[in-house]
Parts: structure tokens; sequence; C-alpha cells
């Protein structure tokens, strides 16, 4: 099998405007892994669902996510791009896969452990049986790769075990899939509580950046980022989060390594170090909202999903 032949699932939820997290820790990669695998991308809208959504938000949380991948580079004329809840493959594996899974393992999973909270007996069934839809979309495609941050590490582990388990009681049936994990950017972090990942849903705005923000609140959010008072450059999670995690961006955003940019940024001052990252943001971020604002004003993102659909149908049936 060439690397050609192999294929790379992966998919994003349609809850709002991206943010940079998204951006290097996702869609860049999806980008790069175009150039050397056959790639279906996802839209996934049922995973949206397990918490309320408004309707029509959520339509314009779908095209605004489509909108996105094409401007951030990724080719639908080359790629599958699509919305989850348009191929009933999906829903209908998951449920295969509710009767093949276990209450414990889903039981052990960290993520629902944090969203449910202590509401764990009021949270939707879909939020603890959300890693069994995730399991069906990567298995219905036989992906050979998934690209996955930190988090979805244990979800991608499930989804192997149930290949497994299903592959050795029924039949080969299913690819047990690989993670893909970039070196640089699998996790950013939160600008203004670095011990955090970057995240939307953040009452401080300034914690995160969107695609989509203006470019100079984009710099003034990496001006105001979280560092410490030791006035050095270097790489140290655990004792210099904030320093490390604009590192992690400006290296993913570079596509080079952190050992690169520590020694180019060494000698310089916090404030010229936040300078330099913020225009590098920028740089990456203009062109992308650029291409945006002129596709998301374009009716034929419609046919885009449509076309996309009819071929994962294909490949999932």
């Amino acid at each position: 099998m060439t690397k050609f032949q192999e294929r790379v699932f992966s998919g994003v939820q349609p809850t709002g405007t991206l943010h940079l997290g998204n951006y290097l820790g996702a869609i860049k990669n999806f980008v790069e892994l175009q150039n050397k695998y056959n790639c279906v991308y996802c839209v996934v809208d049922q995973h949206a669902i397990t918490v309320d959504q408004d309707p029509k938000e959520l339509r314009s949380n779908i095209l605004e996510v489509l909108a996105s991948f094409i401007a951030a580079g990724v080719d639908y004329k080359k790629q599958i791009i699509f919305q989850q809840s348009s191929v009933p493959a999906h829903s209908q594996l998951a449920w295969v896969f509710n009767c093949v899974s276990r209450i414990g393992w889903l039981n052990r999973m960290t993520q629902f452990k944090d969203k449910a909270g202590k509401n764990k007996e009021n949270v939707s069934v879909g939020l603890m049986v959300y890693p069994n839809l995730m399991a069906a979309d990567i298995l219905a495609y036989l992906a050979t790769h998934v690209p996955v941050g930190d988090d979805q590490k244990q979800h991608l582990e499930l989804t192997r075990d149930l290949a497994i388990r299903f592959n050795n009681t029924y039949g080969d049936t299913f690819i047990v899939p690989k993670a893909y994990q970039p070196k640089t950017g699998a996790k950013i972090k939160s600008l203004s509580d670095p011990t955090k990942k970057m995240d939307k849903s953040s009452e401080n705005q300034k914690s995160y950046i969107l695609l989509l923000d203006d470019l100079n609140q984009v710099k003034n959010k990496i001006k105001s980022a979280v560092t410490d008072s030791e006035a050095k450059i270097y790489y140290d999670v655990e004792n210099k989060p904030g320093i490390s995690n604009l590192l992690t961006i400006d290296a993913a955003l570079l596509k080079t390594t952190i050992e690169e940019r520590v020694s180019h940024y060494k000698d310089m001052s916090y404030q010229d170090f936040k300078l330099c990252v913020a225009d590098h943001i920028v740089a990456a971020l203009k062109p992308i909202q650029e291409k945006y604002h002129a596709l998301i004003k374009d009716p034929s993102l419609d046919a885009i999903l449509d076309t996309g659909r009819d071929q994962a149908k294909m490949i999932a049936h």
C-alpha cells in the first residue's frame, strides 16, 4: 500500500468561528496532508448537537467552517469535504458501535468527565456516546491515519479498540487507524491562562485569537498575552507556560522547530518577541481572511457540500 492509497479522515465541529488553535492543530495540517494522502474532511454537525444548538445558527456555522477550510488551502476539488449528517452511514455505524462498546470504556473518557462535571446524570446520552460516533466517522472510511490533538488521543484509542474488538468477533472488517500528530502546534494554549487550552468559550476574549479577528486586535491580544517576570526566552512548559505557548505558535506558523525559534529570539526583549509573533500570526491570517470573506458570499458552497456528500456516501456505503 503506497501513501497515496492511504486515507486520512478528520472532522471539525461547526460551533462558530474557528480559532488559532483549530487552525494550527488541525486545518493547517489538513492542507499539508492532502499532498501525501487521500483525504476525507468532515464538518461534524452531529457531534455539535450533543449540546443545544439553534438550527439556523448551526447551518450558518457549517458553511463558515467549509469556507474556512477552503480559505486556508484545503482543495475541495481533489479532497472530499462534506457535512456529517448528510451521510446516514455515520449514525448507522455509530449504533452498531453502541452495541459493541462498553459502558466502562465510555466512563473512562476524561473529556466526558470534564464536560459532564458534577451534572453527569443530566447531560445528554449523546455526550457520553460521542466517542462511538467519532469511531464510526473514522472507520466508515477505512481511514489509515487520523490527525488528533492531545485532547482526542483517548477517543482515537477507543476507535482502535472498537475496530479490533469488531474484527476479532465478526471477521476482518475495519482498518485499525494510526494517530497523526504534528511536531508542533498540536495543542495551543490560552493567551491569558497558558495552563489551559485555547477555547473560544472563555469569557476572556483576550485568551483566544479567532481566524476572523481584526488584525489590529490580533496584535493587541498577543501584546497582552500572559508571560512571566524572568525576561528570558526559552522553552519550559512548566515554569514558562506563556513564553512556551508563544514559541509553539510561532514554530507551527513558520514550519520550523521550537529549538530554532528559541535560538532566534534568545536575546530579544519580551516586547520585541511578542511583536514578531504577532506579525507572523497576522501574515498567516490576512490571506485566509481575504479568501474567506469572498467565499462566504458564494452560493456554490452548498454545491461543494453536495458533491462531497455524494463522494463520501460511495465510500461509506
